[in-house]
């Protein structure tokens, strides 16, 4: 007898043969066709560019399909099995996740990478499409989710409770094509920890999810060192279902790395972390000024003469390639100017674009990959050659502080500059606040920077939901726009609640995170209809984190009580309990206490050697007084 094996054995031990890519498919009509098409399901690229201020951009682009069939099947190829269940479980159609640190300086280095679609704020960002009848449903499936994220990525997720979770109605848009969803069992989940840290420990899950695990390809650069140590670093997962015109429907997931790396610090050897100066020999000196001399030395700019390689930016080269990825697409790209020069390791091929800005190389799978930019040379040896690709201005900017003084209310101003002289600016402002920080939303202004009086007329659209004490969160969505060269000052005054006692962190006198402001900017090209559901968003933005200042008590209070009290009760107590307890008696009636006799004995002792000496000392006065009576 044949032995029966149930059909969920047989799908899971399909999934690991097609998945592992030294075992032939069944039913593939040859090995190769196989490897073919289990490559064309997933490619990975590093982007290179050097940006001012001797800093390098590093972005890192990990994309993997799996049709809809095999997924629903359980036959995981490239989609990571353990994300896939927890989609599945909590009904989840369409997921991002975030985890962000640092600051992006956009007026040096320009533009966001991926026009600022893979940003999250400060901390860990996430939203989801959830499918549910109701509402009640839709929270109980996304507390399921972020619990089991929480878990999956060592994040704290689970903390992401219904006053840190709010329902966008203009900001988000979904990004996969949901053919067979309407409007009512669609639910948009939006969470935010602007206070959650991120370190070593997201970062083994994330690349854990890869088909190669981070052991090989563009995978094996990513080192916890080097990805922390940077000066803006955001980790990205976009989990989407795509549905292409001739083909059919892929559930897609993206994964993406980006970081900005001091050039100067990322080169510093690990065993000499402190920066010293240089000594004189080796001092780069800018021979142009006047003042140039053998002992006098102007240092030249850092960023003109920016020269690394990817040893010395991530400490060891590629180790190959990933086996599983699409070889028509290059591994690593470099942005820069055409006229540099790049040398690359033996045996890779360099393609260079016809737009002159950006060269990408192919190279072996079993051989390591290293890349060098030697520093810009001078031509006639005078004028320096361009030496980075000129960052592309960001479509707006933008600055968020708080205004206003004292610990009973506040104001919150947001700086929106338009840098296009010819084009006005459309977009969507989203807050996200914590359900303390009460808006007066009579007090919502927006104007214009040089021009007196409110502009009002800037603001189109206001979405306003009020916070639920110790419930809900505050949700503001703003549309307005940003006429051409103009600055506008967008400003609203808040009061801030007074917490119980236990509601305070540890850290109280740190202040609470406020997460940051979500600008979503309009595509005004690809708009269609009347409806703000029609919008496409053509750039994101997010603003830095705020900390805001409540009224903290004195948690030394308590202790200066405790002690109060505690010596009260104890003189109060001890008294009382002497006059009940304690029988009092005369002096000369009491025993003698042990003090006392050691006194009485002392005192004894001592008379009794002075009685003695006077006894000693009486016949030599007699003698001495004779002898004066015979003289």
């Amino acid at each position: 007898m044949r032995p029966s094996f149930p059909s969920s054995f047989l799908l899971s031990l399909l999934s690991l043969l097609c998945f592992s890519p030294y075992t032939a498919i069944a039913n593939a009509s040859s090995p190769a066709d196989s490897i073919s098409n289990s490559r064309s399901d997933y490619h990975e690229q590093l982007i290179l560019r050097p940006l001012p201020l001797s800093t390098l951009l590093a972005s890192f682009n990990f994309r993997s399909n799996t049709s809809l069939s095999a997924f629903e099947a359980h036959n995981f190829r490239f989609f990571p099995r353990s994300l896939g269940q927890i989609l599945e479980h909590a009904g989840t159609r369409e997921l991002h996740l975030r985890f962000s640190l640092g600051r992006w300086d956009a007026e040096s280095w320009g533009a966001r990478p991926w026009n600022g679609a893979r940003e999250g704020g400060t901390g860990v960002e996430m939203w989801a499409w959830l499918e549910a009848d109701t509402d009640e449903e839709a929270d109980r499936k996304w507390l399921t989710l972020t619990n089991a994220l929480s878990g999956l990525f060592c994040a704290s997720l689970n903390f992401i409770d219904s006053t840190r979770t709010t329902r966008p109605v203009m900001s988000f848009q979904p990004e996969g094509n949901h053919i067979d969803a309407n409007a009512t069992n669609m639910h948009l989940l939006y969470g935010v920890l602007p206070h959650e840290v991120v370190c070593t420990e997201n970062l083994t899950p994330f690349l854990k999810l890869l088909p190669c695990k981070g052991k090989a390809g563009i995978a094996s650069l990513l080192d916890g060192h080097k990805l922390f140590d940077s000066s803006w670093q955001t980790m990205a997962i976009d989990i989407r279902p795509v549905c292409p015109e001739d083909g059919e429907c892929v559930l897609q997931i993206e994964q993406s790395i980006d970081m900005v790396l001091d050039i100067d610090r990322s080169k510093r050897p690990r065993d000499n972390p402190i920066p010293r100066p240089p000594p004189a020999h080796e001092m780069k000196c800018n021979t142009s000024k006047p003042y140039h001399a053998h002992d006098t030395c102007f240092p030249t700019d850092s960023a003109a003469n920016q020269d690394w390689s990817l040893s010395q930016i991530f400490g060891k080269p590629i180790k190959g390639t990933c086996p599983l990825t699409d070889p028509t697409v290059s591994p690593v790209c470099i942005q820069v100017p055409g006229s540099r020069v790049v040398f690359a390791s033996e045996g890779a091929i360099e393609k260079k674009n016809p737009d002159q800005t950006s060269r990408c190389f192919d190279f072996p799978a079993e051989n390591e990959f290293e890349i060098f930019l030697p520093a810009p040379e001078a031509q006639d040896g005078s004028v320096v050659i361009e030496h980075v690709v000129k960052p592309e201005t960001p479509l707006l900017y933008a600055e968020r502080s708080f205004t206003g003084h004292g610990q009973e209310r506040g104001g919150v101003q947001t700086i929106l500059r338009n840098p296009s002289p010819n084009q006005e600016v459309e977009f969507i402002y989203m807050e996200s606040l914590p359900w303390f920080m009460r808006i007066y939303l009579h007090t919502i202004s927006a104007r214009v920077d040089g021009q007196p009086g409110k502009a009002d007329s800037l603001i189109q659209e206001v979405y306003y939901r009020p916070a639920v004490d110790r419930a809900r969160g505050t949700q503001l969505e703003v549309r307005m726009t940003v006429p051409p060269a103009s600055t506008v000052f967008l400003t609203y005054d808040f009061e801030k609640s007074i917490l119980r006692y236990t509601e305070y962190p540890p850290d109280a006198n740190r202040g609470f995170d406020v997460a940051a402001a979500v600008i979503t900017i309009l595509n005004k090209d690809k708009s269609g209809g009347n409806g703000r559901n029609s919008r496409f968003a053509a750039y994101n933005l997010r603003t830095t984190t705020l900390l805001c200042n409540l009224p903290t008590p004195d948690f030394s209070m308590p202790y200066n009580v405790i002690i109060f009290t505690s010596t009260a009760i104890a003189l109060a107590f001890g008294g009382m309990f002497n006059i009940l307890v304690r029988r009092f008696v005369a002096a000369n009636e009491g025993p003698e206490s042990g003090l006392k006799k050691g006194v009485n004995k002392l005192k004894a002792k001592v008379a009794g050697i002075l009685k003695k000496g006077k006894k000693e000392s009486a016949p030599a006065v007699a003698a001495e007084v004779e002898e004066k009576k015979t003289e």
